[in-house]
């Protein structure tokens, strides 16, 4: 799809396409004023929004920031114990410790809320996801709108712990992709099917993992537009696809290919959390634009490159379990190496997709759309800043 100004300006317009009757017809109905409650929660009332509570939020929501993208050189950047090479990538783009405070202070307040993480959320508080969310988004200073991205992230999260990894948690592999299918319910709640509903309605308000998804994606309702809350389902169902690979490998004994699990894994990546860096920023990147192929291509790099950053950080802590959902690990067993000679070869992995990154990036940069180079360069300020808490977690310690 080759992008010219007149298919940007039509994407970028708010107002209604020419109707077939051409010059001169009829104008149309003044449309109806938007329903007090958004479609989504509208279609099924018993499931009551808690995604934060309204009077927290501020009067007057303080200015974007987008001069902060602003690029700068990337950088070697060192990581870990600082034995292994350096990793390309951009220095993080705002570090303000007091705002990842509050912003984590509130994931930690709405996760005791809803039951998420009963027992243990002096631990949850300590992964310090809103340090990842505040340092991931530099354009944005409002904590409610970084609330966004946290809440979803931990989620995310969540579904993976809960479901897919931890078994001390109740991750049962035999149970996973029924799980993932009630996801899908939670997150597009189906019309009422009669004496089917009530059952459904009751294992969706009882799973404090359903229950964090529902929640989240409620408070993307109120910020963002149809369009961008049916791409946060959409790319969540797609990341499931690949948890659904995992488990298979697991459960027949097998270990993956690096090709075929790397296949897997760039669907299952900070992609996922990209899509939410205009919601945050406050604006929306027109739906044809952000399905453009090149566009695509780049985000897709990014998460990937940010992910292979979460399999370099976790992939110590991980050395004794199954390697099938690592690409270290991968590597290794797959080669006969040692661990530090497959991080090497991740490493320069990394390293090559941040260069296409920026290669693609700037193949956009004729592109005519604010919108479209503000959400590159916020994709680019993400992975800087999610080296920044990768490199800090205690996730990964």
């Amino acid at each position: 799809m080759t992008l010219t100004a007149a298919d940007t300006a039509r994407a970028g317009s708010s107002g209604p396409p020419d109707g077939p009757g051409g010059p001169g017809a009829h104008s149309p109905a003044a449309p109806a004023p938007p329903p007090s409650r958004p479609p989504w929660e509208q279609a099924s009332p018993h499931w009551h929004r808690d995604d934060v509570d309204p009077a927290a939020e501020p009067a007057q929501r303080p200015p974007q920031h987008p001069e902060r993208l602003t690029p700068v050189p990337l950088r070697h950047r060192p990581w870990g114990d600082g034995t292994h090479s350096p990793l390309l990538c951009p220095p993080a783009a705002r570090i303000d410790e007091a705002l990842a405070t509050e912003v984590n202070d509130r994931l930690t307040a709405w996760a005791d809320r809803i039951g998420l993480h009963a027992g243990s959320l002096d631990q949850f508080h300590a992964t310090g996801f809103g340090r990842l969310i505040t340092l991931a988004h530099p354009e944005c200073d409002d904590p409610d709108l970084l609330l966004v991205s946290a809440q979803m992230n931990a989620a995310w999260w969540a579904s993976d712990d809960y479901y897919a990894d931890e078994t001390d948690l109740g991750a049962v592999p035999e149970a996973l992709p029924a799980r993932l299918a009630l996801v899908s319910s939670a997150l597009d709640p189906p019309p009422p099917a009669g004496p089917f509903t009530a059952p459904l309605n009751d294992a969706v308000v009882s799973d404090p993992v359903l229950v964090s998804l529902r929640s989240a994606l409620a408070h993307v309702t109120r910020h963002g537009t149809a369009a961008q809350v049916m791409r946060v389902r959409h790319t969540t169902h797609q990341m499931y696809v690949s948890w659904n690979a995992y488990n298979a490998w697991r459960h027949a004994g097998t270990t993956p290919e690096a090709w075929r699990y790397l296949a897997a894994r760039q669907h299952d990546s900070f992609y996922t959390s990209m899509i939410l860096i205009d919601i945050v920023g406050g604006y929306e990147l027109p739906p044809a634009l952000f399905a453009d192929p090149l566009f695509h291509r780049a985000l897709t790099q990014a998460g990937t490159a940010a992910v292979l950053v979460n399999d370099l950080a976790s992939a110590a802590k991980e050395a004794n379990d199954d390697p099938d959902c690592n690409l270290v690990l991968l590597l290794a067993a797959e080669r006969g190496s040692t661990l530090d000679e497959a991080t090497e070869e991740v490493v320069a992995l990394h390293n090559d997709i941040i260069q296409g990154f920026e290669q693609t990036r700037t193949a956009l940069a004729a592109v005519p759309s604010p919108e479209l180079q503000r959400f590159l360069l916020g994709a680019r300020a993400w992975l800087g800043g999610s080296l920044e808490w990768h490199d800090s977690s205690s996730r990964y310690k």
